[in-house]
């Protein structure tokens, strides 16, 4: 628990490293609304940007874990990069979207 605690604290400050507005910070996070982060998926390093709320799921923090496993805390993209397939990532992205939106169900 206090691992898994320690890595999404790391995640989110590396979160708040990317997303501020600081000098040299990556250009387009002007376009991530407040509550939202962008991740780079897949091969060609597709940008999405999620919710921030996405990172309390178990389902999301699973693959925060694949993550470190695969780029450790060095992402080459500036931002947090994640090991799948753009097709996997709106998948489970979809199905986290389904659990947690009210008019949804969640």
């Amino acid at each position: 628990m206090g691992v898994q605690l320690a890595g999404i604290a790391q995640a989110k400050e590396k979160l708040r490293q990317t997303i501020s507005p600081k000098k040299g910070s990556i250009s387009k996070t002007n376009d991530v609304p407040k509550g939202h982060f962008a991740v780079y998926v897949g091969e060609t390093y597709r940008r999405f940007v999620i919710p921030i709320s996405y990172l309390n799921h178990p389902l999301f923090q699973d693959l925060l874990h694949w993550a470190e496993e695969e780029f450790g805390y060095s992402h080459p993209m500036g931002g947090l990069t994640i090991p799948c397939s753009e097709d996997y990532f709106i998948n489970l992205t979809s199905v986290l979207n389904s659990l947690m939106c009210p008019l949804h169900g969640g």
